[in-house]
């Protein structure tokens, strides 16, 4: 084993650390632990950098969630959801203190051909000490990435909250997941016109499938969620649910058909059976968003929307059905969640994902025309330890 030290830059007005390897370089910031940005296949003539990274960086900051001052990339959501009712005496902010406070140093490491980036925080709200790990591997165009939560003792919900950068190009984003158990819109209304915020899908649904989903204007047919950018001028959050214990690993792919590239996510369901959408196309018009962010949300983890620790602990009409909305940690043992994210060329054509293998050292994304792609991953590095 050998320690190194990461590079330490000011990256989009955040300190960050950064760490690469042959295929992969990443920042992570110093205020929040959030992911990007991140460039994939960097050995190739088409290097691929997929997240978001908001706006408002360099500008002149003004009163904001912790969360958003850096808002970017990927980030872990400890409880997530917006936290605006106390529980049981906290009061947590935004996403938790995960996602807005300072994360310390607390390893670099290189063992064989593997590059680690390790990061603390200890929270304050509720007591306890999160660590996250950022692994590389040579020749794998993915980010390993594993989160130790220890003395954090009651219910909570928790989520990954990746943001990908939308293409110029209208609906040259598509969306692909494996099969799910139920998808839900918001359950209340989600925006407030007065507050100058819009948005396009009715509150409450059932959808079986992201290319129908029911819109809130009468009359009008269902809505197609499954490619973006897609409606200027609206904001919607929608959620896939996942029943722990049907097998296999869930899996998320987004095709930039612009570009020729495939962002993907791999999660074990039965440690995050939710998958949240957050669809932001210039729908928000209070600073900071000032009508100009267009960003997809991925957030994968155990939640009941973002309605935060209260809503997401207490009985709803998902863990109603047996779907977990939240996790009860002990405070004695270790809770570990992990995580694998990233991004190959495919080639031009290839414009869906039908079905998904993970096999012993690598993964096969294959198309409805019947082509495949194959890469390097570990998907073993899912299984619950």
């Amino acid at each position: 084993m050998k320690r190194t030290l990461p590079q330490r830059r000011k990256i989009d007005s955040q300190p960050s650390w950064v760490l690469s390897n042959d295929c992969v370089s990443l920042a992570v910031t110093e205020l929040g632990g959030h992911m990007a940005p991140v460039t994939f296949c960097r050995d190739g003539a088409r290097p691929v950098q997929p997240y978001y990274i908001s706006p408002w960086q360099g500008e002149r900051p003004i009163p904001m969630p912790a969360t958003m001052a850096p808002l970017r990339g990927d980030f872990f959501c400890l409880p997530f959801g917006a936290n605006s009712e106390a529980w049981r005496g906290e009061n947590h902010p935004p996403h938790g203190e995960t996602a807005g406070n300072r994360w310390e140093l607390e390893d670099a490491v290189r063992v064989e051909d593997t590059t680690s980036l390790r990061l603390r925080l200890e929270t304050k709200v509720r007591p306890g000490v999160v660590h996250r790990e950022f692994t590389l591997r040579d020749g794998h165009n993915a980010v390993y990435c594993r989160t130790v939560i220890e003395g954090f003792r009651g219910r909570t919900p928790f989520a990954h909250h990746a943001v990908l950068a939308m293409p110029r190009q209208e609906r040259a984003l598509r969306i692909f997941t494996s099969p799910f158990t139920l998808g839900r819109t918001y359950p209340l209304a989600l925006a407030d016109p007065s507050q100058g915020e819009y948005q396009f899908l009715a509150r409450d649904t059932v959808f079986r499938s992201l290319a129908r989903v029911s819109s809130i204007f009468k009359g009008e047919p269902p809505a197609d969620y499954s490619a973006f950018p897609a409606r200027p001028g609206f904001c919607d959050l929608l959620q896939q649910f996942e029943r722990p214990g049907k097998g296999g690993l869930s899996w998320v792919a987004a095709i930039n058909t612009e570009e020729n590239w495939m962002w993907f996510a791999i999660k074990n369901p039965a440690v995050m059976p939710g998958r949240l959408f957050w669809v932001e196309n210039k729908g928000r018009h209070q600073p900071p968003w000032s009508g100009r962010n267009c960003c997809l949300g991925i957030e994968d983890g155990c939640m009941y929307f973002d309605r935060g620790v209260a809503e997401s602990s207490r009985p709803n009409p998902i863990s109603r059905r047996g779907i977990p909305t939240s996790v009860n940690l002990s405070g004695k043992v270790p809770f570990e969640v992990r995580y694998i994210q990233g991004a190959i060329n495919v080639p031009k054509g290839f414009g869906d994902v039908a079905k998904a293998a993970f096999l012993p050292g690598e993964a096969v994304f294959s198309s409805s025309t019947g082509t495949a792609v194959r890469f390097a991953l570990d998907s073993d590095f899912l299984a619950l330890p």
